[in-house]
């Protein structure tokens, strides 16, 4: 039984430890891990483990001329020049249309008839009323002239000539209602309406759209309502046309919406060749200024204080402190208006390990001059 139990003892001790092992592996794989290879986590291992007078292994930025450009992304539509849904100023049978769906068509075209022949035969009437009514003021007119009638007598009949003229104008004007003609150039859509059928003053006929030029409508954050004004240029892309286009802001909206703080613009694209289509989704460019031969730095490098930013360079092999004044920005770089001048080496790693006149050894030199776009 002894023996039995020893057995039973020394198994349980065995699965505590296996355990245990489990547990402890993970804490103590990385010191394993870092006496085997000596170079694992350079430079970060080197800077840590240098003695008291070793450098600080650092990556270096040249500083060259670089261009920044401050742009706006946004995203707008397509919007015709003109656009109208065309229907009939007065109530009656359709008797003529005279377009065909999807064509241009001129300004003052008939496009569409109701039926007029009441209004017609009333104004056959007042017309043949009216060559009555002018030669009796005729005669009435010279009776008045020998004072052979009073002045009573022939005003009457000049006031009846009046209203007969003004009723035939009345009758005209009703039978251009019964016309509907194109208010501008333009292309009409699909007709909604059948010859013969009864239409009303609320009767869609069809649609009239003037696609030349285009009207591209966007908006901005409220930010640079100054900065985008009439004679603005701006750029465009569409989603399936390899191809970049240029519009002219024509109008800015005079309101901020309170609900999205943007100002909504309008832009003008004259969409000659009419190879764009209004209604489509359109990837907004705007470029508020452009900015040659500056400094710009990499945002990692810049260490915010109270007063200000400060970076690090390297001279002499050894870390020099400079306070900076910071200008645009992007996602990755920073420009900066004074403090740095061209060909200043960065420091932009180990940044919380640099100090004034610290001895630096760069591990890596990086060279380019980048061009940058800021974004709000």
């Amino acid at each position: 039984m002894n023996t039995k139990k020893r057995i039973k003892g020394i198994t349980s001790a065995l699965v505590i430890l296996v355990i245990l092992g489990f547990i402890l592996y993970p804490k103590v794989k990385p010191l394993f891990q870092s006496e085997n290879d000596p170079g694992a986590g350079a430079p970060a291992a080197r800077n840590a483990s240098r003695g008291g007078g070793a450098p600080l292994f650092a990556t270096g930025y040249v500083i060259e001329p670089s261009q920044m450009n401050e742009l706006i992304y946004s995203t707008g539509s397509l919007i015709p020049d003109e656009e109208v849904e065309l229907a009939f100023e007065t109530s009656g049978k359709i008797v003529g249309i005279f377009f065909k769906e999807g064509t241009r068509v001129k300004e003052g075209v008939l496009l569409a008839k109701i039926n007029d022949r009441p209004l017609q035969a009333q104004l056959l009437k007042l017309q043949a009323q009216m060559k009555l009514t002018k030669e009796r003021e005729f005669r009435q007119r010279q009776l008045l002239e020998r004072d052979a009638i009073s002045q009573e007598s022939y005003d009457q009949v000049a006031t009846e000539l009046q209203t007969l003229d003004a009723d035939i104008q009345l009758i005209e004007a009703r039978i251009s209602e019964t016309e509907l003609r194109a208010p501008f150039d333009g292309v009409v859509g699909l007709r909604m309406i059948s010859e013969g059928a009864f239409a009303t003053t609320q009767t869609r006929i069809v649609r009239l759209v003037k696609i030349s030029p285009l009207k591209i409508e966007f908006s901005v954050p409220e930010r640079y309502a100054g900065e985008i004004t009439p004679g603005f240029t701006i750029t465009f892309e569409v989603d399936g046309i390899a191809k970049t286009f240029n519009a002219d802001v024509y109008a800015v909206d005079p309101k901020v919406d309170p609900d999205t703080r943007t100002i909504v613009a309008r832009a003008l694209y004259p969409n000659k060749n009419e190879e764009l289509k209004p209604g489509r989704f359109a990837s907004i460019r705007v470029l508020l200024s452009q900015i040659e031969n500056t400094i710009a730095i990499p945002t990692q490098a810049v260490i915010p204080e109270m007063g200000g930013e400060k970076v690090f360079i390297t001279r002499n092999g050894k870390a020099e402190e400079r306070k900076i004044e910071i200008g645009l920005r992007t996602e990755s770089h920073i420009q900066v208006t004074e403090g740095l001048e061209f060909g200043d080496t960065l420091l932009i790693t180990a940044i919380l390990q640099l100090r004034h006149q610290l001895p630096v050894q760069l591990d890596t030199i990086i060279t380019h001059a980048p061009r940058l776009n800021s974004m709000p």
